[in-house]
């Protein structure tokens, strides 16, 4: 029987770990983030930023896709390449080459369209340059990406 919320929602109540693994019912795992969490776009990056840096891209996944989810119609599909490059990371760092692969070239032409003029101060030209570098070249090393410029 799954597990669900006080709504009746399906949920995993699960612990996780560092890039989203269920654990065992009972296993300390790494929080997530709430399931309602709402930032402003420049604390939304700083939030996956900071995840990023502490290598747990499943995390800064889930809070690029809340901001996905919150942002106006001309950002949607920026906001949507981001939490993609995170889920690309995660599929690196869970050793899935082939997954991470397709993830991160879906995410590079996603964001394509936002390198002449990117919004927030999101380095998209690095990221989509970044991004394709991994997709050809696959492997489980942390990666240093950074969403914004310096």
């Amino acid at each position: 029987m799954r597990d669900r919320d006080e709504s009746g929602r399906p949920r995993n109540a699960r612990p996780r770990d560092a890039y989203g693994r269920p654990l065992p019912h009972g296993a300390t795992g790494i929080p997530t983030m709430p399931d309602d969490i709402d930032l402003p776009p420049e604390e939304a990056l700083a939030e996956a930023q900071a995840l990023l840096d502490a290598d747990r891209p499943f995390h800064a996944h889930e809070v690029l896709e809340a901001a996905w989810k919150a942002s106006p119609d001309g950002e949607r599909e920026l906001w949507r390449g981001l939490a993609q490059v995170a889920v690309g990371l995660t599929h690196l760092r869970r050793g899935n080459a082939r997954g991470a692969e397709a993830l991160l070239s879906r995410a590079a032409e996603r964001l394509v369209p936002y390198e002449d003029a990117p919004p927030h101060g999101i380095d998209v030209q690095g990221i989509v340059k970044q991004t394709r570098e991994l997709a050809a070249n696959p492997h489980d090393d942390p990666v240093e990406l950074r969403l914004t410029k310096p």
